[in-house]
C-alpha cells in the first residue's frame, strides 16, 4: 500500500526536479532585470497576471473550473500571502540585494513552514526539528548581520530592508502552506495554483496601476517578466505538481535546496555578482537547519556510530 508522500514506481522525476530547479533559480534573475524598470509592484503584478493566463486554458481542459468558482474566496486569498505579496518583496529586495543572497534567504521557506504548522496547527516539531529551527534562524541571523545596514546604497534601498523584505516573503510562504493544508488540501493542486495567481493578478491590479512606470519599460524588460510569468511560474507550477505526483510532497520540496545554487550561477554569469565565502558558510548552516527542521535530515544522521 501508498500514501501520498510515496514515490510513484517507475516513474523518472529527475529531469523534471533539475528543470523546476533551474526555472525558480533564474525567477530571481529575471525579477532583477524586470523590477529595475518596472518597479517592485508592477513587476509582482504583471508575472502573476502572466502566469494567471498560462494556466487558466490548462485548468479549463482539465475541467477544473467548477471547483475554482465554488471555492474562489479562499483560493483567492492565499494567492496574495503566496505570490501577491512574496513577489513584491522579493522585487523590492532585488534591488539592493543580489540574486544569490535573496535565494539563500528564500530557502529557509521550508522552516519557517515548520515554525508555523507548530504554532497553528499545533505539528509539534521532534528534538531534531526544534534544534534544525535554531540552526536555520542562527544562519539567517548570520547572512543578516553580514549585510545589516540601514544606509542605503546606490539603488536608493537599504540592504537590511531587503533582507526583511526577503524574510516577510518567506513568512508568507509559510503561512499560506498551512492556510493551504488547513483549507484547500482537497482541493487538485492544479485549482489552487491556477486560483492564487488570479488572486494575485487581482489583488495588485489597482496598486500596480497606480505606481506604474512613467516611461515605458524596455523591451528586455517584457521579455524578462514573459520568462518569469510563463517559464518560472506557470511551466514551473506543472512541473511541480507533476514531481509531487511522481516522487511525492517531500521530494518536491527539497528542490528549494537547489534553487539557489542555479541562482548564485544566474547571478556570476549574466549579472557578474560575487560570491563570498562567508555566505557559503551561512548558506551551509541554513541548509542543515532548514533540512532537520522539516525533518529530512534527523539529528542521528550527523551523530557518529552505528
Amino acid at each position: 500500500m501508498t500514501n501520498a508522500n510515496s514515490p510513484a514506481h517507475g516513474k523518472p522525476w529527475a529531469l523534471d526536479f533539475l528543470l523546476l530547479g533551474s526555472l525558480w533559480g533564474a525567477s530571481f534573475l529575471f525579477m532583477r532585470i524586470s523590477t529595475v524598470e518596472f518597479g517592485p509592484v508592477a513587476t509582482a503584478a504583471v508575472r502573476v497576471s502572466i502566469a494567471a493566463l498560462f494556466l487558466m486554458p490548462i485548468l479549463l481542459y482539465k475541467g477544473l473550473g467548477s471547483q475554482l468558482r465554488q471555492h474562489w474566496k479562499p483560493v483567492f486569498f492565499v494567492g496574495l500571502l503566496n505570490s501577491g505579496i512574496p513577489f513584491v518583496c522579493y522585487s523590492f529586495a532585488l534591488l539592493s540585494i543580489t540574486t544569490g543572497l535573496s535565494s539563500l534567504l528564500n530557502a529557509t521557506v521550508p522552516m519557517f513552514g515548520a515554525l508555523v504548522a507548530w504554532l497553528w496547527l499545533r505539528d509539534r516539531p521532534t528534538l531534531s526539528r526544534s534544534l534544525g529551527l535554531v540552526i536555520g534562524f542562527a544562519g539567517v541571523a548570520m547572512l543578516a548581520w553580514d549585510t545589516a545596514s540601514f544606509k542605503p546604497n546606490a539603488s536608493g534601498v537599504a540592504p537590511a530592508w531587503a533582507v526583511l523584505a526577503c524574510l516577510l516573503a518567506c513568512l508568507c510562504y509559510a503561512i499560506a502552506a498551512s492556510f493551504t493544508r488547513r483549507y484547500l488540501s482537497a482541493l487538485p493542486p492544479l485549482v489552487t495554483a491556477t486560483g492564487s495567481q488570479i488572486g494575485a493578478a487581482l489583488g495588485l491590479a489597482l496598486p500596480a496601476l497606480w505606481l506604474w512606470p512613467a516611461q515605458m519599460p524596455g523591451p528586455n524588460a517584457w521579455l524578462a517578466l514573459l520568462a518569469v510569468g510563463i517559464l518560472c511560474t506557470g511551466v514551473a507550477y506543472v512541473l511541480y505538481f507533476r514531481i509531487i505526483g511522481k516522487a511525492g510532497p517531500a521530494r518536491a520540496l527539497s528542490v528549494t535546496y537547489l534553487v539557489p545554487v542555479f541562482a548564485v550561477i544566474y547571478g556570476l554569469l549574466f549579472l557578474g555578482e560575487a560570491v563570498t565565502p562567508w555566505m557559503l558558510i551561512c548558506a551551509v548552516v541554513i541548509i542543515v537547519g532548514t533540512a532537520m527542521s522539516t525533518g529530512l535530515l534527523k539529528l542521528r544522521h550527523l551523530l557518529p556510530g552505528p
